[in-house]
This record gives C-alpha cells, sequence and structure tokens, in this order.
C-alpha cells in the first residue's frame, strides 16, 4: 500500500522515482544538495514538500555511487523506515552500510535527459530493476522495496552484490566506456574529414547513444568497479584483436560465425512475459531466519527465472514462514525441483481463472 516516501537526491532519477510514487498515491518529501534544483523537483511534481521525513516508510538514496554510503547510514540512523538506493555499483555499498533495513538497488533505466527537468514518471515501466540482498537482509525490508518498485512497472532481479558488478560492468559500465571511446574516435577523424559525423547513420547512432549521458557519474563508478570493469575490458580488447585477426586474414567463414553467434544472442534476449493464465504460484516453506529470502530469490536468479511477483507470510507460531512466488508456469517445475535440492518444500498451484 502506498505510504510515506523520502528522496536524497532529486535528479533524473529520484525525480522520475518521485513522479512514479506520487502517481501511485504516495505521499513523497525529499531533499537536494541543491536547494534549487529541490524547489524544481516540487514545481515538477516530483515531490510533495521539500526536507526529510523521519517518519518515512521508504527512503530512496539516488545520488552519484560515492556519496551513497553516509547519506543511507545517515538516514538509517534518523529513522525506523527502510532505506535503498539506486547506485549501479552494489558490493562496495551494501558491505559500507552494512544494515539489515538497506537493500541495494539499481534500475537499469536512464535517459540521454539530465536533470529532474527530463525525469519522466514511466521510466522504470518494462525495465529491470535489481536488488542485492544478502544474509543479513531484513526480509521485511527487502518486500517493502521490491514491492515499492515493482508498482512502478519495473521487473525486479534479485543478485548478490558482487555478482551484480561482475555483470554490469559487461552489461552498462564497458559498453558506456566504448561508446565513449568510439565516438571520440569519430570526433577527433571529423576534423579532418568534416564529412564524417553527417555520415554518421542508424547503427553508429545507436553504439554511441548511451555517451550522450552526464559524465559526472563515471568516474565514481569507475573507481567503485574498477576490477571488474578492467577484466572486462581485457576481454573486450582480447575479442576485438580476434575480430581484427579474421578481418586481416579475410577469413570469411570465421567472420560469418562471429556474426552469426553475435545475431543469434542478440535476437535471444529475453522480454518480458506476462498474462495471468501463464503463471503458476510456488509457496516455498521457509525456516523464519535471515537468509532465506536472499537464497530463494538469488537462485530464480541464476536459473534465469523471473519472479513476478513475492509475498512473505510468517507463522503466527514457532520459526517458520511461507514465501509465495508467482513464476512463468513453464518454469515452475524447474524452479521448485532446484529448490527442493536446497531442502525446501514446494507447493505449486497455477492460478485460478476468473
Amino acid at each position: 500500500m502506498p505510504g510515506r516516501a523520502a528522496l536524497v537526491g532529486t535528479g533524473l532519477i529520484g525525480g522520475s522515482i518521485g513522479l512514479a510514487l506520487r502517481r501511485q498515491g504516495w505521499h513523497v518529501s525529499g531533499v537536494d544538495r541543491d536547494e534549487a534544483r529541490a524547489a524544481r523537483a516540487v514545481e515538477l511534481g516530483a515531490l510533495d514538500a521539500i526536507g526529510r521525513d523521519p517518519t518515512a516508510d521508504l527512503t530512496f538514496v539516488a545520488t552519484p555511487v560515492g556519496a551513497v554510503p553516509d547519506l543511507a547510514r545517515a538516514v538509517l540512523e534518523g529513522s525506523t523506515g527502510v532505506v535503498t538506493d539506486v547506485g549501479s555499483v552494489k558490493g562496495p555499498i551494501v558491505r559500507a552500510v552494512a544494515n539489515p533495513r538497506f537493500v541495494g538497488g539499481h534500475p537499469m533505466a536512464g535517459s540521454e535527459q539530465e536533470g529532474v527537468e527530463g525525469a519522466r514518471a514511466d521510466l522504470f515501466e518494462g525495465a529491470v530493476w535489481v536488488l542485492t540482498p544478502d544474509d543479513a537482509t531484513d526480509e521485511t525490508a527487502y518486500t517493502t522495496v521490491r514491492s515499492a518498485v515493482s508498482s512502478l512497472g519495473a521487473e525486479v532481479v534479485a543478485i548478490p552484490p558482487d555478482r551484480h558488478d561482475a555483470l554490469v560492468a559487461v552489461v552498462s559500465h564497458v559498453p558506456h566506456l566504448t561508446a565513449a571511446t568510439l565516438m571520440a574516435l569519430a570526433d577527433a577523424r571529423s576534423a579532418d574529414h568534416r564529412a564524417l559525423l553527417r555520415l554518421a547513420a542508424g547503427g553508429f547512432r545507436d553504439m554511441t547513444r548511451v555517451a550522450a549521458g552526464h559524465p559526472g557519474i563515471w568516474p565514481d563508478i569507475c573507481a567503485e568497479n574498477r576490477d571488474a570493469i578492467v577484466e572486462t575490458l581485457d576481454r573486450l580488447i582480447g575479442a576485438l584483436g580476434e575480430t581484427r585477426e579474421i578481418v586481416a586474414s579475410g577469413d570469411r567463414k570465421a567472420l560469418l560465425r562471429r556474426l552469426e553467434t553475435a545475431r543469434t544472442a542478440r535476437a535471444n534476449l529475453p522480454v518480458r512475459y506476462a498474462r495471468p493464465d501463464q503463471l503458476t504460484e510456488l509457496r516455498v516453506l521457509v525456516a523464519d531466519r535471515p537468509g532465506s529470502l536472499a537464497e530463494v530469490t538469488t537462485l530464480a536468479t541464476e536459473l534465469d527465472i523471473n519472479i513476478a511477483d513475492l509475498e512473505l507470510a510468517h507463522s503466527a507460531e514457532g520459526d517458520k514462514g511461507v514465501m509465495l512466488l508467482l513464476v512463468e508456469s513453464a518454469e515452475a517445475a524447474r524452479l521448485a525441483g532446484a529448490l527442493h535440492q536446497r531442502g525446501y518444500t514446494v507447493v505449486e498451484r497455477p492460478l485460478e481463472q476468473p
């Protein structure tokens, strides 16, 4: 149910969260180091009021990643609510905050627009929103964050913090650096060939689109996720070297194999499903102890099975509860089998049709 939410940071992502939450009926207050930006967020409808709200049920820290730990700890110390963030690096942040009421988060959404002026209430519809619970995460805190971001139209994926950082180095950080490098290469050549950038067609524009994003967040990201980014850059450089040799040697068969492999992989990128009649409910009996929720949700991610919805029902007596998962019917048996192997008791139930 909508309640009281707070934002720390009212830029593009923070402003979009505010607009989306208010559309869902939340009361949203917020602060920003730039007071004029916070005032603009009120004018644009992203905030109900400026200021901190110690009674907020949920606070989003939407600042550059280097500032997140201190700001998140300050909010946690001054309130009893749940805190999450939106940073694209998770391992260092989760370890630095180290609080059961903190749930690391990363919405995989953005825009070439900058600041609160570019904020949109629909920015997260259809986007993946990663949450990074660990063994210490409070299960109620996790479900609070999951429910809120799901209501914004996002698909929630649970991944361990360090695993997240390794993956986003491949799908986000290095692609951005590659696009920026390619754009710089084209720009340097345009000094000698003024027509070059005018010839830039759809493919080039698509590949370099992310280079138009605000550069200010990237020094922190590269510092906090340095090892994963460098490792991925090394792999990319090696793969480009292999492609260079294929082209230089005129090996048509090898080139076609590489291009076909890439084409197939691109075509097989997952898409969202989800008519209710394609979903099955899994009732998972879990021990009422820290770590169960993180284990179950990250196992689903490892198996590439999306959890469409999740609910926790704690037992009034004893130390057990029930985790209710909605998953695609075609994948329900596979997840149930994997959970059985981990020692969980699971009951499958197709959703009743109206």
